[in-house]
């Protein structure tokens, strides 16, 4: 097997850039599947550059009911089974974009049979549906804590995830005012901390740090790694638990 000392590598000689970026640089745009290398092709594949080709997909390639997600289906899947697990009464998303992850979660709700989600953002205008369990609050996330409050009762089980801006100071100003809502045995859970700690893109400091200055001293939450069982993760130290 060829040495890999690139992404290019195995990508059919593209770059790892989204197709915006690549489009005004002049480069070659991001390949279809069927032109790039298959896993048996790439078993030798460093972890590292495992992770780039998933955030290219997440980031372009991932849909739920035909709506973009911009989430791992590998984390994912671990939501579901918090959720099976906690059967949250509210679950707090902070960052919603197109809207497909926020129905993937009312979708698990409603098989539960309980559940419902609060989705904040500061801009909802790619979100094309509605859904019965699905409450919709724009704006800035910490700037409508009251509201969300208020759509919370008293002895309702709550989960929340933050997915918002990836900034180290918004994203310790989100985890510092939701924080208190999680409810003991539930979780927050913190997105993309794999920035610089994995593939080095995004704001630099980001949730990584966040996540370690938020537990500095804290006493009400602990870093729950068994939910980073699969290895590949986009939230490393990102799984939070109340006690």
């Amino acid at each position: 097997m060829a040495k890999i000392t690139k992404i290019s590598d195995i990508m059919g000689g593209a770059n790892i850039l989204s197709p915006l970026v690549s489009k005004k640089l002049g480069l070659p745009p991001y390949p279809p599947w069927e032109q790039r290398s298959h896993v048996e092709q790439n078993l030798e594949l460093p972890l590292k550059y495992l992770l780039q080709v998933l955030q290219v997909e997440i980031c372009w390639n991932s849909y739920y009911f035909g709506i973009q997600t911009v989430k791992s289906p590998v984390d994912f899947w671990i939501y579901q089974e918090i959720i099976y697990e906690v059967k949250p009464d509210v679950i707090i998303e902070v960052g919603n974009f197109f809207g497909g992850s926020t129905l993937a979660l009312a979708h698990i709700l409603a098989n539960i049979g309980e559940g419902r989600v609060i989705g904040l953002d500061i801009d909802h205008s790619k979100i094309s549906f509605s859904h019965p369990r699905i409450t919709f609050i724009t704006g800035n996330a910490c700037e409508q804590i009251k509201k969300v409050k208020e759509l919370i009762a008293g002895g309702d089980k709550v989960l929340v995830i933050e997915d918002s801006s990836h900034e180290y100071q918004n994203t310790l100003d989100v985890m510092r005012t939701f924080g208190p809502l999680v409810t003991p045995g539930s979780y927050m859970i913190v997105e993309d901390s794999l920035f610089y700690h994995g593939i080095d893109i995004g704001p630099n400091p980001g949730p990584y740090e966040a996540i370690e200055q938020f537990m500095v001293g804290n006493m009400d939450f602990i870093i729950d790694r068994s939910r980073e069982r699969f290895i590949i993760t986009t939230n490393p130290k990102g799984y939070l638990k109340r006690i």
